[in-house]
């Protein structure tokens, strides 16, 4: 078992923890650190808002987390101390919801590249101070966000997911890939990057798990399936619904766009294919394990067991560690494919 030594920081200042607990689901979704801090902490009522930085280890040069202090709870016994990273300042907004910015003939974002639109985007909506843009890199391939105007007033989540699903590298001989976003710590700040999604195929394997050395626990998420799935063309639409799956899995809606397609039956055909992608990818595992702890969203793992149904390459999606300061154990989110299929653009789930 790695050794670790897990540290806490409250503004840069080392805390005695009692224990805790991190959760990333990776996309654009807030990271959460919770943790305890014994009733002899003073100033609870003076913590909100400050920063939050946890590491694994005390020499590490750079926190697995970075956010912000949004609730605290007195016990008889602890205090307990909940903070979200920058995404959760993106999607909540603080006080006041989603942050959301107005887009319009005056103010906008046409003509940039998805990067420097993304980048304007935060400035605007003013979060800039706790989510910088400065190494976000741009999308493979380069596209310009001005083919179709944004205007309205949106979320910056909303943007930033519009604006990333339109880059699709075509590249490969294989499926065409996505790109992702993300943050990352360059040891004073949080930043975002944009990155192309990783191919299982390739042999960068960061992290090998067996049954006999590493794995502890694989278990089995049962994702949503979607059974209604509107297909979107160049003026014309198309529904697809499975009716035995609607009846093993309720009535779960997806909506997609592709103004290649150009009839109904297209539309129908796509959609019919969409539902087999997701069928396919309908299952995403678990690993438990006292191992992988630095192993970071987009990254891919491999998977050796005698049975063949899980053995293989699979890419990190999420991470969660409970740890004390003399304990922890890990549990990673792992799945083979994206739940679209990534040659077709512009999906939005309802």
């Amino acid at each position: 078992m790695q050794e670790i030594t897990p540290k806490i920081c409250i503004e840069g200042k080392e805390v005695d923890y009692l224990d805790g607990s991190y959760k990333s689901d990776g996309g654009i979704t807030s990271a959460e650190i919770t943790f305890k801090l014994p009733l002899t902490y003073g100033g609870m009522k003076k913590l909100w808002n400050k920063e939050v930085t946890f590491y694994l280890n005390d020499f590490d040069s750079a926190p697995m987390f970075r956010g912000w202090i949004k609730r605290t709870k007195e016990t008889f016994n602890d205090i307990e101390i909940m903070a979200m990273d920058a995404f959760g300042y993106m999607l909540r907004g603080g006080e006041q919801g989603l942050a959301k910015i107005i887009l319009d003939d005056r103010q906008n974002l046409d003509g940039l590249t998805v990067g420097a639109a993304i980048q304007k985007a935060i400035t605007l909506a003013k979060l800039d101070g706790k989510l910088k843009t400065d190494l976000i890199g741009n999308t493979s391939p380069l596209i310009s966000s001005v083919r179709e105007p944004l205007r309205g007033t949106l979320s910056l989540k909303a943007i930033i997911e519009e604006l990333i699903s339109k880059a699709i590298d075509k590249t490969d001989q294989s499926l065409p890939r996505p790109n992702i976003i993300k943050i990352i710590d360059d040891g004073e700040y949080s930043q975002l990057v944009i990155e192309l999604e990783s191919r299982l195929e390739d042999t960068n394997v960061k992290h090998v798990f067996d049954e006999y050395n590493n794995i502890e626990e694989l278990s089995v998420i049962n994702k949503k399936l979607p059974t209604v799935i509107t297909v979107n063309g160049n003026s014309v639409s198309a529904t697809f619904t499975h009716d035995t799956a609607l009846e093993a899995y309720d009535r779960n809606y997806l909506e997609v766009s592709n103004d290649k397609l150009t009839s109904y039956a297209q539309c129908k055909d796509f959609a019919a294919r969409l539902f087999q992608a997701n069928l396919h990818t309908q299952y995403e595992y678990v690993v438990e394990s006292f191992d992988g702890a630095y192993l970071c969203e987009n990254e891919v793992v491999r998977i050796e067991t005698d049975d063949p149904q899980f053995s293989g390459n699979y890419r990190i999606m999420g991470k969660g560690i409970s740890f004390s300061p003399s304990s922890y154990s890990v549990n990673l989110e792992i799945n083979r494919r994206p739940p679209t299929l990534a040659e077709y653009i512009s999906s939005r789930d309802n």
